[in-house]
């Protein structure tokens, strides 16, 4: 069977951080899109004062509908669980499933930073700096996310840009909770469980209907592992 993915980046990140496990995805016959939220990546220069969740949300309806994308597999990874969120709120007819993978699973009304452990929040806000006239969070060093090997260190370093701050603070506007859309799949990396997914990992564990499951990977295993995320998101139940 022939899937669409949609593959949605996280913070300081862009649509490149997908290549490994796309181009796996691709190789195996997939349909694979791996768009890059405005101001940041490739579109860096786009970097405004208004760019909120609304515009993260929206970047991705924009790709599902002017693709005339149907029966998409929707994955969200890390930060990115929350437009994926908004997304598959908006397009519900349109999603076969929402993956989250070591992603943020939003309530309605909250924003992504309601769910960080209270320190890593203030320490981010406060390390917070202006970058052409946007508040934004300066690229942090990939190897928190288990990313190791030099070339890949530099790799990450090169492409990082800074995030901007009113989309981590922004409550998310959805018409429903997410265990009452789409179906939906969470995977959580356990080799070390990354301290910033801990709220919606738990939260995903006890939902019922919802599909749930470990991976002894880091946080950063669309690099370290892109075959075995290549893989997972082909086993999927749909």
């Amino acid at each position: 069977m022939v899937n669409t993915y949609v593959l949605v980046h996280g913070m300081f990140l862009g649509g490149w951080c997908w290549a490994r496990v796309a181009r796996l995805l691709t190789g195996a016959g997939h349909r694979v899109f791996t768009p890059t939220q405005t101001g940041l990546g490739e579109r860096h220069h786009l970097l405004s004062p208004s760019i909120g969740m609304d515009t993260f949300i929206q970047d991705l309806v924009n790709v599902i509908e002017f693709e005339e994308l149907e029966q998409v597999i929707l994955v969200g990874h890390s930060f990115g669980g929350m437009a994926a969120t908004g997304a598959a709120d908006a397009l519900p007819k349109r999603i076969r499933r929402l993956v989250y993978l070591d992603g943020a699973v939003p309530q309605p009304g909250h924003a992504f930073a309601e769910q960080l452990p209270t320190e890593i929040r203030s320490k981010r806000l406060a390390a917070a700096q202006e970058v052409r006239g946007t508040r934004c969070f300066m690229p942090t060093n990939p190897a928190l996310m288990g990313v190791k090997a030099a070339d890949e260190l530099s790799w990450f370093h090169r492409r990082m840009t800074p995030h901007p701050v009113k989309t981590y603070l922004d409550p998310i506007q959805l018409r429903q909770a997410p265990e009452k859309g789409p179906a939906c799949t969470f995977i959580r990396c356990n080799k070390p469980y990354y301290s910033p997914a801990d709220t919606s990992g738990e939260l995903a564990r006890n939902i019922p209907g919802w599909h749930y499951r470990e991976i002894a990977e880091s946080h950063g295993c669309i690099i370290n592992a892109a075959h075995n995320v290549a893989k997972l998101l082909q086993e999927i139940p749909l």
